[in-house]
């Protein structure tokens, strides 16, 4: 074994000046590249394709569209992204619900008159299985109307969570006569039942109306338990139908209210759950035919009596 004191110890090669410089300057670099590092990832980096930090999911950086409609009218909004992971406003509100459309006439009806002009029992009398409808001047049959808003109308209820039926679809040869669409209301247990229609009253009479249930108790016939709720459905409806198409209420029917009263309707006398007619406008009026006639105004029309229906549903 061999020992080597202080004085025996190799000698240590001289640093340059430059090196040592170097040294220090490294040394105080070091630190505060590394503190920058955990602030970027503390801040989720730079948003692009990194991981969402509530969700996880990857992100672009960019806001997604939604919002769009159906129909002639499409629009988009903005949101961020982190509210892509959200349920859209209202999505829900009305699930559990159930909703039955009762788009009036049928497209075909016309093909079939010897079958519908047989009579059924309304409670109060018998009356005609169905008709054809009405039409405006250049020929666009209510029909049409009633069966595009429908469509519309479903659409925006699905969205609400609202489990919706239609009466018809056009995928019948006709009908189905009007004892039938009170049954199939009925029969859904529906929460609300909304028949659709346009008049076709006299050139100048304008306006839409909502038609509610008289109390009628004979024969098949008892409303009684309904007339309340359906009147209620029938006044949120008029309302926003007004407010979101701009239309105003009938000048021939409703003394300006927007609400008739029919005890002689098979549709509503046989119901058993809360029902209402809408009469969207007259067909036979121009001014009125140049909207019922606008895919755009048709949008509306099915977004206003939406949102009386969400309303009534909701309480």
């Amino acid at each position: 074994m061999s020992y080597t004191g202080p004085e025996l110890d190799p000698p240590h090669p001289r640093r340059s000046p430059l090196r040592r410089t170097l040294a220090v300057a490294l040394a105080a670099l070091v630190p505060g590249a590394l503190l920058g590092w955990l602030a970027y990832e503390t801040l989720g980096g730079s948003g692009d394709g990194g991981p969402d930090p509530v969700t996880g999911a990857a992100s672009s950086g960019q806001a997604s569209p939604s919002g769009a409609t159906d129909g002639d009218e499409k629009g988009g909004t903005s949101v961020s992204p982190s509210a892509t992971s959200s349920a859209p406003a209202g999505a829900g509100a009305l699930r559990g619900k159930v909703v039955v459309i009762d788009p009036g006439h049928n497209p075909t009806n016309v093909e079939h008159t010897t079958e519908i002009n047989r009579k059924v029992d309304v409670g109060t009398h018998w009356k005609e299985c169905d008709t054809t409808g009405t039409a405006t001047n250049s020929g666009y049959s209510e029909a049409a109307f009633t069966l595009d808003v429908a469509h519309r109308l479903r659409t925006l209820l699905q969205r609400q969570g609202a489990t919706v039926k239609l009466t018809q679809d056009a995928d019948r040869p006709y009908g189905p006569c009007v004892d039938e669409r009170a049954r199939i209301g009925n029969a859904a247990h529906a929460d609300a039942v909304v028949s659709l229609h346009a008049d076709g009253s006299g050139a100048g009479n304008r306006g839409f109306h909502v038609i509610l249930p008289g109390e009628v108790h004979e024969g098949t016939a008892d409303t009684r338990a309904i007339v309340a709720p359906s009147r209620e459905l029938g006044k949120l409806i008029a309302g926003d139908f007004q407010r979101v198409t701009g239309s105003a209420p009938s000048n021939y029917l409703g003394d300006g209210s927007g609400l008739v009263t029919r005890e002689d309707l098979g549709g509503l006398n046989l119901s058993t759950v809360p029902k209402v007619f809408v009469e969207c406008g007259n067909m036979r009026d121009t001014k009125d035919a140049a909207l019922l006639t606008s895919g755009a105004w048709r949008q509306k029309a099915a977004q206003g009596i939406s949102e009386g229906i969400v309303s009534f549903l909701r309480g």
